[in-house]
Formats: C-alpha cells, sequence, structure tokens
C-alpha cells in the first residue's frame, strides 16, 4: 500500500526541514572557527526558528483539501521529493553539520539545504489553501537570501 499525505503531512514536513535546519546552523555555530560564518549561522537558525512557527500557524489552520489533476498525482509528487529529501527526518541537522570537514563543505551543505528547501516549499503551496501562498511565497524568498548569504561567505573564506 502506497503512502499517501495529506496536506498537513506536508507542511509537518516543512516544519521537520525547519527544525533540521535550525539543528544544523546551531551545530556549525559551535564548530565554525570563522566569526563571520559563526555569525551567520546564528543568524540563519533565528530564522529557521521563524519558519517553524509560521508552517505551525499554517498547519493549524488546514483543512486538508487538495486539488488535483487525478487523483494521488500531487501527493505521489510530494511523496518523492521528500524521500529524497535528508532533512525531512528528524535528527538529520546535527548529523549532517558534524559531518562537513571544512568551513567551505559546511557551506556547500547549506546551500544544498537551501536549494532543497525552495522546491519543498513551491511543491508544498499545491497542497494548502490558497489564502497561504502570500505567506510561503515569503518563507521561499528568505529561503533565497540565505542561499545568497551562504554563496557571499563561501566566496569571502
Amino acid at each position: 500500500m502506497a503512502n499517501i499525505f495529506s496536506a498537513s503531512d506536508i507542511v509537518s514536513m516543512g516544519i521537520q526541514i525547519e527544525k533540521n535546519g535550525k539543528d544544523f546552523y546551531n551545530t556549525l555555530v559551535n564548530l565554525t572557527k570563522s566569526q563571520k560564518a559563526k555569525e551567520l549561522y546564528k543568524f540563519l537558525s533565528g530564522e529557521e526558528q521563524k519558519h517553524i512557527i509560521v508552517f505551525q500557524n499554517i498547519l493549524n489552520r488546514l483543512d486538508n483539501s487538495l486539488t488535483e489533476s487525478y487523483p494521488g498525482e500531487y501527493l505521489e509528487y510530494m511523496k518523492t521529493l521528500a524521500s529524497e529529501y535528508v532533512f525531512t527526518q528528524a535528527g538529520k541537522g546535527e548529523s549532517l553539520a558534524k559531518s562537513a570537514k571544512t568551513d567551505k563543505e559546511a557551506i556547500d551543505l547549506g546551500i544544498g539545504f537551501e536549494k532543497d528547501s525552495i522546491i519543498f516549499y513551491e511543491g508544498m503551496k499545491k497542497s494548502i489553501p490558497q489564502a497561504n501562498h502570500k505567506v510561503v511565497d515569503e518563507l521561499i524568498a528568505q529561503e533565497a537570501s540565505h542561499l545568497r548569504r551562504l554563496s557571499d561567505l563561501k566566496k569571502s573564506l
């Protein structure tokens, strides 16, 4: 039997992604020797905490209705995205941060995390009411900003 995700399951995955991102950046704060990197990681950790709250608010208002071209189409897509995305698994943020051997490697992991988040959140918009799209678009814009800041940090190290 295939796993089927509801809209609330998908938003809950978004919450888990943000929790793992927060853990990832918090762990990097303690591992990096670069003051510049430490400041950015602290900032990004705080941003991830804000995103958790936003997604929790969306989750609290969901009615779990979806619009699809054919039954199961969209949920199958999100299931595939989630299965490919390591940050939907609890506890992965800290372990991934600890696997980085250099600041540049840690930044590359962060860049990948931010890119994957953008892709996931773009997909998420199809599972939530239109009224929440503007909020998710703002989160996507913030993730894109994080991506730029990480890229700038990588260039400066």
